[in-house]
């Protein structure tokens, strides 16, 4: 797959133990940008944060925090990352969804075989 030099960047924020059809939601996230054959994404678990309610989450030992921030980074063209957005109108309840211009310097896989 080739991406264009201009790109987009999808960042969308949501709470880890946040879940959609009894399964957490990144990982429904990611998996339907598979099917749609995006170029890839990306899942980061934030140490500390907060949202629209203001209520702090932390992976301090003192405050143990089962429900961290979680960031799931998508970089395609907007033609292709538009294909996500009616998935993501649907399953983000709570949350933040946002899309910014990149460019893209290198975007290649190993077409070697793996030894």
């Amino acid at each position: 797959m080739k991406l264009p030099q201009e790109g987009v960047l999808l960042r969308i924020f949501v709470g880890e133990t946040d879940t959609y059809k009894g399964k957490l939601l990144y990982e429904q996230i990611v998996l339907k940008a598979r099917e749609l054959n995006l170029a890839g994404a990306t899942v980061t678990r934030g140490v500390m944060g907060f949202g629209a309610t203001s209520r702090m989450h932390t992976a301090k030992v003192l405050r143990l925090s089962e429900d961290l921030p979680v960031i799931i980074e998508l970089v395609d063209s907007k033609e292709n990352l538009d294909k996500l957005l009616p998935f993501l109108d649907a399953v983000v309840t709570e949350g933040l969804v946002t899309e910014e211009k990149v460019k893209v310097v290198k975007y290649r896989h190993n077409t070697s075989p793996q030894v």
